[in-house]
């Protein structure tokens, strides 16, 4: 198939219709505006509904809608929107229903800036909205993995009845490259038959709501949701390893950091000294296991993010559980890591690891 030039955002909503997805709704916001002004132009080609929502708050909970209806549905957002979704993605994954999240993020707290940020980290694997939920998280570092992920999200989401993120920042949603929407195989998913689709006086009503007024029964929902969630730990983990053999330091970054770290390990090779790569694609389930093929040549792990003071790193730490010191490298703000930034402080640490 032969390959297309397409900026990041657009490519997502164009991932998006490839995946079935005939809904979105949601409302501006840079660095992603060109997602839903693509889907405002194509989705009404097909028959599907484009609604610019009078808020964020609003978007989300007409994804709500159409999800229980049990349609492929999208929204996407940055920071400071996604902020304002939390309650709704709370709310669709207490009712265990499939939808699919973007955020291209952007620098904060706050209102921040337009420039490209990683700083939602917490937001994504922790969760901001209320109570014990999880959602998957993929987090790709170039266009063609941002096509690939979207398509994918949409089928994990039905498997598993669960909201899951596509998290870039500002950078990949912007930048244009050659992509290809490759054939995927068929997934066997469940059938929708909680969806409210009318009962045509042959079914019981379904009923969604995530409303559990007596204890045992919530208690019983969210025992449902961690056996899910603890699915998903086993099944969906994704990650890269890059030129982990004899590395004397290994660095973890994702997103298009993870490109820019690349370069800075070309360059600490031609300085004779090896470095590796941890880059988890799942944030959520984080790559753990992918911490054991560090080779016993490490003498530390270094984590590169476009945040302040590090969000990852605690992850990182408990994917190391102890073994190795961990550095930390980043910018903040819209400020973009250099790779001889990344350098230096790589010598850096090493210089002080005895």
């Amino acid at each position: 198939m032969a390959k297309v030039l397409m900026k990041g955002n657009e490519a997502v909503g164009a991932a998006a219709i490839k995946a079935g997805c005939k809904y979105f709704f949601g409302y501006p916001i840079t660095p992603q505006n060109e997602v839903p002004e693509y889907m405002s132009k194509e989705l009404p080609k097909i028959g599907g509904c484009f609604v610019q929502a009078e808020s964020e708050v609003a978007a989300i909970n007409m994804v709500y809608g159409a999800a229980g209806a049990g349609v492929r549905v999208m929204t996407s957002s940055s920071s400071p929107g996604i902020a304002l979704k939390q309650e709704g993605i709370s709310y669709i994954a207490g009712a265990e229903l499939p939808c699919v999240i973007v955020n291209m993020m952007r620098g904060g707290p706050g209102l921040g800036s337009i420039q490209s940020s990683q700083s939602d980290y917490f937001q994504a694997t922790r969760g901001g909205g209320n109570g014990d939920y999880r959602t998957l998280v993929y987090a790709p570092a170039n266009v063609q993995e941002l096509v690939d992920y979207t398509i994918k999200a949409f089928d994990v989401a039905d498997y598993y009845r669960n909201p899951v993120l596509v998290v870039g920042d500002g950078m990949i949603g912007q930048m244009m490259e050659p992509i290809e929407f490759k054939e995927t195989e068929k997934t066997d998913l469940p059938e929708k038959d909680w969806a409210t689709t009318g009962t045509k006086e042959e079914r019981k009503p379904n009923i969604i709501n995530s409303l559990r007024l007596q204890a045992p029964e919530l208690e019983a929902l969210n025992q449902k949701l961690e056996a899910k969630y603890n699915e998903m730990e086993e099944k969906e983990v994704r990650y890269e390893s890059y030129k982990l053999e004899d590395a004397e330091i290994v660095f973890v970054a994702y997103g298009t950091v993870s490109r820019i770290t690349k370069n800075a390990i070309d360059i600490l090779e031609e300085e004779g000294i090896k470095a590796g790569l941890i880059r988890p694609i799942t944030l959520w389930p984080f790559p753990n296991k992918a911490f054991a093929e560090i080779p016993a040549t490490a003498k530390a792990l270094m984590s590169v993010e476009m945040s302040q003071g590090g969000q990852m790193i605690d992850d990182v730490k408990i994917a190391n559980e102890g073994r190795l010191p961990i550095g930390f490298y980043g910018r903040s703000g819209g400020m973009v890591p250099a790779p001889q930034a990344i350098v230096e402080a790589a010598k850096e640490l090493l210089g002080g690891v005895k």
